[in-house]
């Protein structure tokens, strides 16, 4: 099969690169290296050290006997250089990752709302304009988010994308409404919509992958070299929750829980995200159907019961409990159907599994290049009022909020 992995040099669109490649795939990495210009904007960088991509690209030529090409295109703006290499080389499946990632970098300031909106909605347009134009008949396979359904409680199983309504007697099927609390899970609706629109009337073959919160660093392909070791984000833009606490218990540093910590989110490890991907590849869509939604979680946990099960398996470490600066339910239950992927041979790797591995693994021997000053949230300065605080604040909330006094 010959794919193209748009942000094939992001953390999760590496892994997949390569773990296609090793099974005998035709991959080529479409990336204008965008991620690794936010390292430099937010002056922090993977926990873990990156190897730029044409020496990353060498080493899994030596180590993996494969070769990948890349082709440095800016999605959202390069639609005629997308469109020639479409034609150029006629992938069966684009697996479409190319977006700015981040809640807060979207919500952080004017400028990197507009970039993240602008960016993103264009790259999906993009790329399904010209799939249209060039007649590739490729499979799209898009990274999606759980945070397209919101983060509040609403007394069901969340269903992986449509469900049934019924007005005035006449019932049909529509995808599930969307409750996006973000600028960044705006455009994943926003994706979603144009997805199934181009599913619908122009006959594109069409996945969304709708995707938890990702921890873990390594997958089988990733662990073979240090030059093609996968980044750990750990900073308040681009850090998850769990990789937060995971650096904060290797530096003996309290776990910082927003409020009681009774925010309830979807998790999959990276390895999982990789045979998911794998999956969807395997199982495409035909023409004609309309767009396959797949909820892509492995397990849902509260943000304090990750805090004590990290306190748990590495001694010595607290639990501080800071005021919550976001703009979120203090407490929400999260119930998602993956039924769909389990069926396709998904069995997810738990958090209890694994994660004592990350923080002895990854976490403890990089810690020394861990930037300290990224490591407290925002909230610890946030209290102190004043306008830096509000700024702060505005980077989670998007909106202005007196602190203090």
């Amino acid at each position: 099969m010959k794919v193209f992995v748009l942000g094939g040099d992001g953390f999760c669109g590496w892994p997949i690169a390569l773990h296609l490649s090793a099974r005998g795939d035709d991959v080529t990495i479409v990336d204008n290296l965008s991620r690794r210009r936010l390292d430099r904007e937010l002056a922090v960088g993977s926990l873990t050290p990156l190897a730029p991509l044409n020496e990353r690209l060498t080493a899994w030529r030596e180590v993996g006997g494969h070769e990948i090409q890349h082709a440095n295109i800016d999605l959202a703006r390069d639609y005629d250089g997308f469109v020639d290499l479409l034609r150029a080389e006629r992938p069966d499946a684009v697996v479409h990752l190319a977006e700015q990632r981040s809640v807060p970098y979207s919500m952080g300031s004017t400028p990197r709302r507009r970039y993240t909106f602008e960016n993103n909605l264009n790259a999906t347009h993009n790329v399904l304009v010209a799939l249209v134009d060039s007649g590739v008949d490729a499979h799209l396979v898009h990274m999606g988010s759980t945070g397209i359904y919101g983060y509040e409680s609403i007394g069901y199983q969340l269903p992986e994308g449509y469900v049934e309504a019924e007005f005035q007697s006449k019932k049909t099927e529509i995808l599930h409404p969307a409750n996006p609390l973000s600028i960044y899970h705006l455009t994943k609706a926003q994706d979603q919509l144009a997805l199934a629109f181009f599913s619908k009337h122009e006959g594109l073959r069409t996945t969304d992958l709708v995707q938890g919160a990702v921890w873990g660093t390594q997958t089988d392909q990733t662990a073979r070299d240090k030059r093609l070791i996968n980044r750990f984000d750990y900073d308040d833009v681009y850090g998850t929750v769990l990789n937060r606490f995971i650096l904060q218990a290797a530096l003996g540093h309290p776990l910082t829980v927003y409020g009681r910590g009774e925010q309830t989110r979807a998790f999959i490890h990276i390895s999982d995200v990789v045979r998911c991907v794998t999956i969807a590849l395997d199982n495409p869509a035909v023409r004609g159907e309309r767009m396959r939604v797949f909820n892509q979680i492995g397990e849902s946990r509260r943000v304090i019961d990750l805090a004590r099960l990290v306190a748990n398996v590495w001694p010595g470490v607290t639990i501080s409990n800071l005021d919550n600066p976001r703009q979120e339910p203090a407490a929400n239950d999260l119930d998602l159907s993956n039924e769909s992927l389990r069926a396709l041979g998904l069995t997810p790797k738990l958090i209890a599994d694994g994660v004592l591995a990350e923080i002895r693994d990854i976490a403890a021997p990089y810690a020394h290049r861990a930037n300290r000053a990224k490591i407290d949230p925002p909230s610890q300065t946030a209290l102190a009022g004043g306008h830096q605080a509000n700024e702060l604040l505005s980077v989670f909330s998007g909106v202005k909020k007196k602190v203090g006094p």
